[in-house]
């Protein structure tokens, strides 16, 4: 009976606060695509492209076209807005500062056939925060079915604010089978940093590692070429501590005022195909479609550390998604190359299990930037994309009842989105 009364309340306090781990970013589902400043620019359609330096996080076996070594360094920053209009108001929810992102690429020719790289990127992640009271039919307590002496009136818990900050560090190799071909595989090695999940009954903070894995090919014929680019689904183990925040549900015995907690993130695989064709010297254009495994994620536990005994279980029930991509580069002259780019993507995000803590929906992203030659090997990049969801008006047949707040009536609003994002970088060949 204790062991029911503990995970039943843990349920309730954890059901707004675990929940922001699949949902702390402003791209489709939890996903942060840009990978560099040339993807970026051309809205991530680049995976078939031998030529630019840029290409390389998107698909590793674009080393093998690239005449000698180089290392690029350079930063995202990103500005997301979400607002919904619920029965209690128009609510804000912003992250305190722009989220800054790193980007770093190495890569290292060892011969007219082998490459090696090293690169660091942020596929995942951002941050967000809903003020007290924007869900109000989450307000006040419920009565939970515990026996006396225990006080049967526990708080309900409303979703605060949720952080996520993943780096994938990708070492790989490509080899040049000929001319046309070539191909590339590595790992990628996922580092929760900082998982910060909060909400009015308690918090949630840990970090954690996961391993994948990356396979690629890129042919290359007269003016077309063709990419193809895979990454693996990967299981995050998060470990951290949870607090709670309701003096109520400490004073009741069923849960302590910290203990320490177990947390799977499932992220998902990545499928990206693209051609490009270029028509001159100076016009390419490229076309991609990303698929997103998102029903990978598709159940969300925390459990006992030690124990393993099941503290919380949600299914999300994702559905896996597409997103379309066209890029083109146009060389202005000898030194000066300019992007452009547009991408629709589709949310794998379905009503059952709506969630506010970033309420996705089909998005826009509008794409443009700049590369300056420099001399002695220096390039700098600049590009800009601008995010814009269409508006979601979700309505849920399903009533709240303490249980799992996602997909029902308490989430019931308008919601709207979009994002800035400026990003700048530094290559050097040699």
């Amino acid at each position: 009976m204790l062991n029911n009364r503990i995970t039943y309340s843990i349920a309730c306090v954890l059901a707004a606060g675990t929940l922001g781990v699949q949902q702390s970013s402003f791209a489709a589902g939890f996903m942060l695509p840009e990978a560099s400043i040339l993807g970026m620019s051309t809205a991530n359609a680049v995976v078939a492209n031998p030529d630019e330096i840029g290409a390389i996080p998107y698909n590793p076996a674009a080393m093998a076209f690239q005449e000698g070594s180089s290392i690029s360094a350079g930063t995202i920053l990103i500005g997301p807005s979400f607002s919904v209009k619920t029965a209690s108001g128009d609510h804000d929810s912003q992250g305190a500062d722009w989220q800054v992102t790193p980007q770093i690429q190495a890569v290292f020719k060892l011969n007219d056939q082998w490459n090696i790289g090293f690169g660091v990127t942020t596929p995942f992640g951002l941050e967000t925060r809903w003020e007290d009271g924007t869900f109000p039919a989450v307000s006040g307590t419920r009565r939970l079915p515990v026996p006396p002496p225990l006080d049967p009136n526990v708080p309900l818990s409303h979703p605060l604010s949720s952080k996520l900050e993943v780096l994938d560090m990708v070492p790989s190799a490509s080899y040049r089978v000929n001319d046309q071909l070539s191909v590339a595989a590595g790992l990628d090695v996922y580092w929760v940093k900082s998982a910060k999940l909060n909400s009015t009954a308690g918090g949630l903070s840990g970090d954690g590692t996961g391993l994948g894995f990356n396979l690629s090919a890129l042919y290359r014929e007269g003016p077309w070429s063709f990419g193809a680019s895979y990454r693996s689904a990967a299981t995050v183990e998060l470990d951290g501590d949870f607090t709670a925040k309701s003096s109520t549900l400490v004073a009741l015995g069923v849960l302590g005022p910290s203990q320490s907690a177990e947390l799977d993130l499932d992220l998902p695989w990545r499928l990206q195909i693209g051609a490009r064709y270029v028509f001159n010297a100076r016009l390419a254009v490229e076309f991609d479609i990303t698929r997103t495994g998102w029903s990978e994620f598709n159940d969300l536990k925390a459990t006992g550390k030690g124990s393993g005994s099941v503290l919380f279980s949600d299914q999300n029930d994702w559905d896996d998604a597409n997103a379309y991509r066209i890029g083109a580069t146009y060389q202005l002259n000898d030194k000066t190359q300019l992007r452009f780019g547009y991408s629709y993507d589709e949310t794998g995000q379905g009503d059952d299990h709506f969630s506010a803590r970033v309420p996705d929906s089909d998005r826009h992203l509008f794409g443009i930037g700049v590369a300056q030659a420099l001399g002695d090997g220096f390039q700098f990049e600049a590009g800009y994309m601008y995010v814009l969801a269409e508006e979601r008006k979700y309505r849920s047949n399903t009533t709240y009842t303490g249980h799992d707040l996602n997909g029902t009536t308490a989430l019931d609003g308008d919601y709207s989105m979009d994002a800035h994002l400026i990003g700048l970088q530094v290559v050097k060949t040699f």
